[in-house]
């Protein structure tokens, strides 16, 4: 056992001792006190793990810059979840776009809103690397002669 769970014990042998001297009128209260304290000592653990893996990530980027990309080999492109929330938050903006237009403009108004978001994510399709060049980039080289 660690060190800290000795701790942990004692407080909750504690927090027991005065529920017993105290009397159950004070059992919430003792017991809040008793959860605050495992919180803390969570939140101390956690924070202490996720520092841990952040120097291991930068230790690990600094000897390989390549390894940053490890977890998208497997097909996932960086930028894909920035292209996918665009996409969706572009389509949820889709529907109060469609039914102002209509409503103000007819099916006139209905075209040019939906002319607006085709433009729009192409726009951002263009900018952001777009489909064409990941494909480009999967398929790698088409020959061994090619790109080593």
């Amino acid at each position: 056992m660690e060190p800290r769970d000795h701790e942990l014990k004692r407080e909750l042998a504690a927090t027991l001792q005065a529920r017993g001297e105290l009397g159950p009128e004070y059992e919430s209260a003792l017991i809040d006190s008793f959860l605050e304290k495992v919180e803390q000592r969570l939140d101390t653990t956690l924070d202490r793990r996720v520092r841990r893996h952040l120097a291991e990530q930068q230790v690990t980027a600094a000897r390989d810059p390549r390894s940053l990309r490890a977890p998208f080999a497997a097909g996932i492109s960086p930028g894909f979840a920035e292209r996918f929330g665009f996409g969706v938050v572009s389509l949820v903006l889709a529907v109060p776009l469609s039914a102002i237009g209509a409503a103000n403009a007819g099916i006139e108004g209905l075209v040019v809103a939906w002319m607006g978001i085709v433009g729009v994510n192409a726009v951002h399709a263009a900018r952001s690397g777009g489909l064409f060049r990941q494909r480009a980039r999967r398929a790698g080289p088409a020959s061994e002669w090619e790109g080593g």
